[in-house]
């Protein structure tokens, strides 16, 4: 999956990914994480979610990772901030109060870009990659982010055979085989949605499960 496939996405408007509240899961499970004040969040594939804005109201620091620019002006715009600009390496990074997202490709970010990155927020990014890139993703996440820090993974699970993909299908066992050997997995919640996902009703899908797991890094 090329980087134009996301850029052609936002230049449509074809952004149904987008939430237009902030996540309930992360509201629930966030808490319990009990990461220090001022802790540094990574939310790789951050698009122009509104948990970037929830993550800061709790008192941490936001890094957010996108690859579309239009996404990332538009997030800053919706939000009433005017980001200061700079760039870092091959990324442009907008930054407004405790808040940065870093606009470019996620993979191309370095130990040093994430030494202080202590949290991981994934609502929407191993979803939305193709196996073969979730392998790269996940390991540089494994080799990249300390011992110690912790997160959320929110992931989608159904028969991939029945709907092609974004978002993807990631079953427990690939979660297990990609982060397992570096992370502590938890389940903290499975629910079955797809009563609210008409367009997977629509396409055939017959079972749609969100399942949220906390992580820590091990």
């Amino acid at each position: 999956m090329e980087p134009e496939f996301w850029q052609d996405r936002w230049a449509r408007n074809q952004i149904g990914f987008h939430l237009p509240d902030v996540n309930p899961y992360v509201q629930r499970h966030w808490p319990q994480l009990r990461l220090a004040e001022g802790a540094k969040v990574l939310v790789p594939l951050c698009g122009k979610s509104l948990d970037l804005m929830w993550l800061a109201s709790q008192g941490h620091r936001v890094m957010g990772v996108e690859l579309s620019e239009q996404a990332v002006e538009s997030f800053f715009s919706e939000q009433n901030l005017t980001p200061r600009i700079r760039q870092q390496g091959v990324f442009k990074v907008y930054q407004a109060d405790s808040i940065e997202i870093w606009c470019g490709d996620f993979l191309a970010l370095d130990a040093q870009a994430l030494a202080d990155c202590t949290a991981l927020y994934d609502r929407a990014a191993l979803i939305a990659l193709p196996p073969l890139m979730r392998a790269q993703y996940t390991e540089h996440l494994n080799t990249f982010l300390r011992p110690g820090c912790q997160g959320l993974l929110i992931t989608l699970d159904y028969d991939q055979t029945q709907k092609a993909g974004p978002p993807f299908a990631v079953a427990d066992a690939e979660v297990r085989v990609l982060m397992g050997e570096c992370w502590s997995l938890a389940v903290l919640e499975t629910q079955d949605i797809l009563g609210d996902s008409w367009k997977f009703v629509q396409d055939g899908v017959t079972r749609l499960e969100e399942r949220v797991y906390q992580l820590a890094h091990v």
